[in-house]
């Protein structure tokens, strides 16, 4: 029996080759030259031409990385050519490059344009990339000989950065920030603090308290300095800060209404972030989980590259009506939740690894899951989306039993994968997991510590949905996420209550139980039979896999004819179905605030209709 729906295993898009395919450019482009062959400095004349000079790291697959500069002409005359110059700290270095002439002196690193790139027109952009290994970031950036962001002082070094601040006096409305003074070789002139990535004032000491805030919301700061000549250093590290009160979560009155939205969903679905905002939806919920990252080689890892931060938005596909350009630092899902944040502070976005298809690392991570734990906080917080998430899930399926693939890992290894987890992310972070909801005897919620694991979560998402379905091609027809038992039901345990049960029984509290709910329906045909029980002669058809459809195909295609056991089932022609509606919706939800659950949670949001009516069932059920 598979508690996760199938649509979790499918994988429609494009893979994580990134850093592949940059290491292939890598090698037909110009690799690194001896000293002997470095370029000069640029002329004074050059040198005070008006440009710029930045830095990101595209991509990191742990033994190296991506990086790329842009050059960037803001003035009013062109630019004949280029040479940027940094440092990287002992231990990081270029290995291949292109689009760039690229050579260094120890740790001084040098790049000159290539004869077809260096003119660039003002107001135009140039970049060029390089694959590098080692865990440094570039100081001490130059632009032809001057300041990398556009300052014109020769010889004048940037100032460090400050140190990362510190929050006092949080209330619901203020915090105070303080932070370590930056270094400069001529004198600190002040400091720009920034809010969530933009500045909100300029200051001439280290300390700032901010007003005007919002009770109850995440905020995240960082300070950058500017010297006498009024050039800017790099960021300071960022704190996160949660304003006091808000009342709990908004619109349900404390409760948890979680979505999972998919990675691959962005393809042939066509559902983007976006749509959680037309239909509605994003004022309702509370919570987000992103799916999937992977879990390989006893580490979290990018699940898919292109559309978790590289797929290129239209301005009619985004979020807030802005098209990406093409080389804005951070694009794709994660920077539309970042938007999505922006519109509605409430809503807290969790990154989910594992699932059906990726569960399978966990069995590593759990001989070391403390670099487990590492590996993913490095993952979760990297400076290009650490904004975007709020925590981190993981879906193991399943612990010390088998699911695509069996797990001997023993009672207590997710318990201690969980611990690591919060001994790296802390308090101010949220750690869950999704769990499985079979509750027979002797089954997978008897096989693994949950109450123990449960003392480092926030909550679990108890995955009460596909407890049958057409992998039994010829039946019994049973209602995938029955609430309760009901006689003649195919497998004792196999129900919502019990797995609700079973888990407070080993001490889980009941506040850290969500309920889930199906957007889906599970289906056979060759089916006579209206009511459960009936024989079939296999999976029902369905868009994107047989056996499994969409609620809001369903309700038109297949409407209700019946319920049993808290959910609906649905006989036409010779398909069965049996899916959730808003009315069966609603009980469930009068039933968990009646167990005192902590919510609700849902896989996933493309199943609903375009207005959310699924979404809006449990957000009023929660009330």
């Amino acid at each position: 029996m598979s508690t996760e729906t199938p649509l979790r295993r499918a994988r429609f898009g494009l893979g994580t080759g990134r850093a592949t395919r940059s290491r292939a450019v890598a090698g037909l482009t110009a690799l690194l030259l001896p000293l002997a062959a470095m370029v000069g400095l640029a002329s004074p004349a050059e040198a005070t031409t008006s440009a710029t000079a930045t830095y990101v790291k595209k991509s990191d697959w742990g033994s190296g990385f991506e990086g790329q500069w842009t050059v960037k002409n803001t003035g009013t005359t062109a630019l004949s050519s280029w040479t940027i110059e940094w440092d990287f700290p002992s231990g990081t270095a270029v290995s291949s490059a292109w689009d760039a002439t690229v050579t260094n002196s120890g740790t001084h690193w040098t790049a000159k344009n290539l004869g077809w790139n260096g003119s660039v027109a003002p107001g135009a952009s140039v970049s060029f990339g390089f694959n590098g290994t080692g865990p440094g970031a570039p100081t001490g950036c130059k632009l032809n000989g001057a300041s990398c962001d556009g300052g014109s002082v020769p010889g004048d070094n940037a100032p460090s950065a400050p140190g990362t601040p510190t929050a006092t006096s949080i209330t619901d409305t203020s915090v105070k920030l303080s932070w370590t003074a930056a270094t400069d070789d001529k004198g600190i002139k002040n400091y720009d603090v920034l809010r969530d990535g933009t500045v909100v004032t300029t200051v001439t000491g280290t300390t700032y308290t901010n007003t005007g805030l919002t009770a109850g919301t995440d905020y995240s700061y960082t300070v950058q300095a500017r010297d006498t000549a009024g050039q800017t250093g790099p960021v300071s590290g960022a704190v996160k800060v949660h304003t006091t009160g808000g009342g709990g979560n908004p619109g349900t009155g404390g409760k948890i209404n979680l979505g999972y939205f998919t990675d691959w969903g962005v393809y042939g679905r066509n559902y983007h972030v976006k749509n959680l905002d037309t239909s509605g939806s994003a004022a309702k919920i509370t919570h987000i989980n992103y799916a999937f990252g992977n879990v390989t080689g006893g580490k979290c890892a990018i699940g898919d590259a292109y559309a978790d931060y590289d797929m290129a938005y239209t301005a009619d596909k985004s979020v807030d009506g802005v098209a990406d350009t093409w080389d804005q630092p951070l694009r794709g899902s994660f920077n539309q939740l970042r938007k999505l944040k922006a519109k509605y502070p409430n809503i807290k976005v969790l990154w989910s690894f594992g699932g059906w298809t990726w569960s399978g690392g966990f069995g590593e991570a759990a001989k070391n899951p403390a670099a487990f734990a590492q590996s993913c906080y490095d993952l979760v917080e990297d400076p290009r989306w650490a904004d975007v998430f709020d925590g981190i899930d993981i879906d193991w399926e399943y612990p010390n039993a088998c699911g695509l693939t069996c797990d001997t890992s023993g009672p207590a290894a997710l318990k201690g994968i969980t611990s690591a987890l919060r001994t790296k992310f802390g308090s101010k972070n949220l750690v869950t997991a999704a769990i499985t909801a079979d509750a027979s005897a002797g089954g997978k919620i008897d096989a693994t510590d949950y109450a123990g694991a449960a003392q480092s979560l926030d909550w679990y998402n108890v995955m009460t949905y596909d407890f049958f379905g057409a992998w039994e091609a010829k039946g019994p027809t049973a209602p995938h996420s029955p609430l309760t038992s009901y006689s003649g039901i195919p497998q004792a345990g196999f129900n919502s209550a019990d797995a609700i049960a079973k888990l407070k029984a080993q001490g889980v509290p009941a506040s850290k139980l969500l309920l889930g709910i199906g957007f889906y329906g599970r289906g056979w045909t060759g089916v006579t039979q209206d009511v459960p029980g009936g024989t079939a002669t296999g999976a029902a058809p369905g868009t994107y896999e047989a056996g499994i459809e969409d609620y809001k195909v369903l309700k038109t295609s297949c409407p209700a004819t019946g319920t049993i056991a808290g959910t609906a089932y649905a006989h036409c022609g010779t398909n069965w179905w049996s899916y959730d509606t808003p009315a069966t919706i609603a009980s469930k939800m009068t039933w968990a605030k009646g167990q005192g659950l902590g919510g609700a949670f849902f896989w996933e949001f493309s199943g609903d209709t375009t207005n959310g009516e699924l979404v809006s069932a449990i957000n009023n059920g929660l009330k």
